[in-house]
């Protein structure tokens, strides 16, 4: 059988495809979907499951004149498979490759770069919007799901649909049972195959047009038929009455999988002057069976054996490590809790989840509601544990300021995936929270290195810091430390001679790329930097000895660490010569984190090169 994926170079190639040819498209999409993330690993479950809907997407609606804005972003993949990229998808990824979220510098069909989720509505009433003031035709079509609709955002985006013109604005809810509850009845299907038949929606046009040319009644019994509609819908369509109440047109539930309904009820929306909102209900990993028993893992998940679904890399890392510790601490103490934003499995809280049920949260993708959430739970005399990753914590800033420090609350963040994170690109580095967390006032942070002293550093935030502290671990495994290293619960670490000429300083993941590099160069001291937030002054005092002091900052240089450690050299008046190595102000692309490292001089033969140059 000829293949129809090879055949398809944009959307304009899926209009030609008769129903035969588009079932066997989706199969070859999804075949080739699962042996390309075997290799690259990704987001599977979640992109197997919208097979379907995104053919359909294309089929109905003309990318990019009609635009198409992804959630979250990790549903792309057929997207991208579709619309020009099916032989750059093989890099998924990879360096030099195609992301593996929307991105508009790869695509015109692309709108924005998306990676964090609930923002899809919001971004399309504003396109929508702007292409009704320009008078540009088009519709805009919010793909959300996923877990997306537990953000706060989507729901201030709903809010603003009422009461206002968007008729060009079509929301796709792609219900996988990650967002809301199941609309069931038969009543409800049948009701919803007749009104997105072109048949019904013909008559019911004509006839309305027919009516509003009455004389003076017209549009008055336009209004009354219109309302009677209504409350009939609110009657059979459980799900609708929400969505209804809010100004958008409801239909569904549709078969996600189902092509001809997809495309019926889609033309359907795009021929209404109303904005609508399409219920979809699809199959989180279909067509690959380990993705559809275990949808959970195959969520994101790292490169994997294609018959049995078996990752190929495991073992310890800082997320199971922080999900043991947090296991030991409940035990021990009945004041712990821990919450997670939708995100158990990868912050490593399964084991908690299953032994401490009554004290495990997991409140959604609602990052600002569980900062605020755990305040709660700390006034009352908890002791709540946040475990999020870096580049989500970023939504709760306001929180972090005005219900955690403002005040004082015993509240500890675990902030995984703190610096590079390789292959998830711009979207998820966690090289910014260092930065805003040096701004909370109040807020101490530590930065381990290994694992054992992340246990010993949640110890002090849990019992020896006043108010809020962060612990911040990098994603995978520790990496090389001194022998017989033991964290000594102090707030730097001081290896070799105090009158060195050259003096590295640096903390967290960093240290082991400096500690290798320390071993390679004379004349050279290093410091370890335990906890970053506060600074300690003597940590400075004994930098501020050296001539030469070289700052290794695995974060942005702008307001980092580095940053203040220079200006306090500054206050000081010492005479040395100050080099800071960091991010510069620009975003960091996919890669593996050794390449990351490398590009940005953070790798071991680049702390060695820069110490030499100086000598």
């Amino acid at each position: 059988m000829m293949s129809i994926l090879e055949s398809v170079n944009s959307p304009k190639d899926i209009k030609k495809l008769d129903d035969a040819q588009l079932k066997q498209l989706c199969a070859e999409i999804r075949e080739y979907m699962i042996q390309t993330v075997s290799q690259t690993g990704g987001h599977l479950a979640s992109n197997l499951g919208v097979v379907e809907l995104t053919v359909a997407l294309h089929k109905v609606f003309n990318s990019p004149t009609d635009q198409i804005v992804f959630d979250v972003g990790h549903q792309c993949y057929t997207h991208k498979i579709i619309t020009g990229r099916r032989e750059a998808f093989k890099t998924l990824r990879t360096e030099g490759g195609i992301s593996g979220f929307i991105r508009p510098v790869e695509s015109e069909h692309d709108i924005f770069s998306s990676g964090h989720s609930s923002v899809s509505i919001s971004e399309a009433i504003g396109l929508a919007k702007a292409k009704q003031i320009k008078g540009e035709k088009g519709k805009v079509i919010a793909v959300i799901g996923d877990g997306a609709l537990t953000g706060g955002l989507a729901y201030e985006a709903l809010d603003n649909c009422a009461g206002d013109d968007h008729s060009n604005l079509i929301v796709i809810l792609n219900d996988n049972n990650m967002s809301i509850s199941e609309n069931v009845g038969s009543v409800s299907k049948h009701l919803t195959q007749l009104r997105t038949s072109k048949r019904y929606f013909t008559f019911k046009s004509k006839i309305r047009r027919a009516i509003a040319k009455m004389p003076k009644i017209g549009n008055q019994i336009n209004r009354f038929l219109t309302n009677i509609n209504g409350q009939l819908r609110r009657k059979i369509y459980h799900n609708a009455t929400f969505f209804e109440d809010l100004g958008l047109r409801y239909y569904g539930p549709i078969d996600g999988h189902d092509m001809n309904g997809l495309i019926a009820v889609l033309e359907t929306a795009k021929a209404h002057n109303h904005s609508v909102l399409v219920h979809v209900n699809t199959v989180k990993g279909k067509g690959y069976d380990p993705a559809e028993k275990n949808p959970t893992q195959f969520h994101g998940i790292g490169k994997f054996d294609i018959n049995t679904g078996e990752p190929l890399s495991g073992g310890e890392n800082f997320s199971s490590v922080f999900g043991r510790i947090m296991c030991d601490f409940a035990e021990q103490d009945s004041r712990v809790c821990c919450i997670t934003a939708a995100m158990a499995p990868g912050t490593g809280l399964t084991e908690f989840s299953k032994k401490y049920p009554k004290r495990f949260f997991d409140v959604g993708i609602a990052e600002q509601h569980a900062v605020t959430f755990a305040s709660g739970l700390a006034k009352n005399g908890m002791i709540p544990v946040f475990a999020v990753y870096s580049t989500f914590l970023q939504r709760s800033y306001d929180q972090l300021i005005h219900d955690v420090a403002m005040q004082g609350l015993k509240i500890i963040f675990g902030i995984d995936r703190a610096g590079f994170v390789g292959e998830d690109g711009e979207s998820h580095q966690g090289v910014f929270d260092v930065s805003f967390l040096n701004s909370v006032p109040g807020l101490t942070v530590y930065a381990p290195a290994d694992y054992e002293e992340m246990a010993v550093m949640f110890v002090r935030a849990f019992y020896n810091d006043k108010g809020a502290a962060a612990v911040r671990y990098p994603r995978g495994q520790e990496g090389i430390m001194p022998e017989n290293y033991n964290y000594d619960k102090s707030d730097y670490t001081i290896f070799g001679d105090a009158c060195s000429k050259n003096c590295i300083v640096t903390y967290g993941r960093e240290f082991s790329q400096c500690w290798q590099a320390f071993q390679q160069l004379e004349n050279t001291c290093l410091i370890k930097l335990n906890k970053i937030k506060p600074l300690s002054d003597d940590a400075v005092s004994f930098a501020a000895k050296s001539d030469n002091v070289f700052f290794f900052e695995e974060s942005v240089k702008s307001g980092g660490v580095g940053e203040i450690f220079g200006c306090r050299l500054e206050i000081l008046g010492a005479k040395v010569n100050y080099r800071l190595i960091a991010v510069e102000d620009e975003f960091i692309k996919q890669a593996s984190v050794c390449s990351q490292l490398k590009k940005y001089h953070l790798d071991c033969d680049s702390v060695v090169k820069e110490v030499k140059n100086e000598q």
